[in-house]
């Protein structure tokens, strides 16, 4: 028999502490407890959402029950999901020194029954085992969020404003063109300057002027139109000082300003992956691209083997861009080890696949910008602007 090792367990199993999950709502907050000295019985409590000063009673309570009934004084470990709350309660637990915990729900195991219960007090149980398996230290339980600080979660709000603007515009120029195309008008272009005088002008395609309350209905349009056009350059004008400032404050050079130095990179691709991604700190490449959900998922069980695509379970924004930045890649830096890459693993399956290829060459890019932008290790073959 083989005799057992003395060395301490990775799993902890002594935790002294008492955990809490919140489910939270617009309306109802949820929280379930596990304290020391009650067994294995979880315990309730339902109060108003945004009640902090009930909250913190309530925490207040739950030592003093602890300490009558084991005679010591234990902290309180908090979980909660990321969601429609964003990061403010974690912020004030932590401010009241108090563990905040926050997990991304989608990494939580749950039942692959096709009708299986879901409740609020189901929910909590499964944060409060899935905290407390966390913090036993055993492994593939969660994914706990990194939380951002309050000026790099404003920072990134320029660029996602920026794109729910031009999200907006493309609806009412297709709206403009839906609405003249219907009389006959396929010539128009809405973005140009000269969009009015040309409105005036305009004959139907059986040779009438346009009718008056389409001609009115055309001119409120435009008048969103360019209420859009002005609120997209005000954002672009905020985030051109946002990247001057960063750039003249900073002792060693930011990431925004090595990103532009590279050709083929400007300004609205380098704020996004700046704001977005390249601001975190991460230990090595599979979480850079994790988090930008451009890792493999393979399926392997028995004599089953296949690779299901990307995970597409981190940043969305991130991931999108990268994938554009990889086309743009191609075009701009031609001579680079990754274009080079990309042209010889296309030919070799002759001219097919290039959408999964575009793919890998975006996970692959996005580690050397990491490398880049951390440890100034130049992508080989790429041209500097300035070069």
């Amino acid at each position: 028999m083989a005799a057992r090792s003395e060395q301490p367990t990775t799993i902890r199993t002594d935790l002294s502490a008492i955990f809490v999950s919140l489910e939270l709502s617009r309306s109802t907050w949820l929280i379930t407890s596990l304290s020391p000295g009650s067994g294995e019985k979880m315990s309730k409590y339902s109060m108003s959402a945004g009640d902090v000063s009930g909250l913190f009673a309530l925490f207040s309570k739950l030592r003093e029950k602890s300490r009558a009934r084991t005679g010591q004084a234990y902290p309180i470990v908090a979980i909660q999901e990321a969601g429609l709350d964003g990061f403010w309660i974690h912020r004030v637990l932590e401010k009241e020194a108090i563990e905040s915990h926050v997990v991304d729900p989608a990494s939580i195991a749950t039942s692959r029954r096709s009708r299986r219960a879901k409740t609020d007090r189901i929910d909590g149980e499964a944060l409060l085992r899935t905290l407390m398996a966390y913090k036993r230290g055993e492994p593939r339980v969660c994914s706990m969020a990194r939380v951002p600080l309050p000026e790099e979660e404003d920072r990134r709000r320029i660029t996602r404003e920026r794109k729910a603007l031009i999200i907006e515009r493309i609806a009412h120029v297709n709206r403009i063109k839906g609405l003249l195309f219907s009389q006959g008008i396929a010539n128009y272009e809405p973005l140009r300057k000269d969009r009015r005088q040309r409105l005036a002008d305009l004959q139907t395609g059986d040779g009438r002027m346009l009718p008056a309350h389409m001609k009115a209905q055309l001119c409120r349009e435009i008048d969103r139109l360019e209420l859009l056009l002005k609120q997209i350059k005000a954002v672009e004008d905020e985030r051109d000082a946002l990247i001057a400032a960063a750039q003249s404050a900073a002792a060693t050079p930011e990431p925004v300003a090595m990103l532009l130095d590279l050709k083929g990179v400007g300004t609205e691709f380098a704020a996004v992956l700046w704001s977005e991604g390249l601001f975190r700190h991460f230990d090595n490449r599979r979480q850079v691209a994790a988090y930008a959900g451009l890792t493999p998922t393979p399926w392997q069980s028995g004599s089953i083997d296949h690779e299901q695509g990307v995970s597409k379970a981190g940043n969305p924004r991130l991931r999108t861009t990268m994938i554009q930045m990889a086309w743009l890649w191609l075009r701009h830096q031609p001579n680079s080890a990754l274009a080079q890459w990309f042209n010889e693993r296309v030919r070799r399956n002759g001219g097919r696949l290039k959408r999964s290829t575009i793919v890998a060459l975006a996970r692959k890019l996005l580690v050397a910008l990491w490398k880049y932008v951390t440890a100034g290790i130049i992508i080989e073959g790429a041209v500097l602007k300035n070069k």
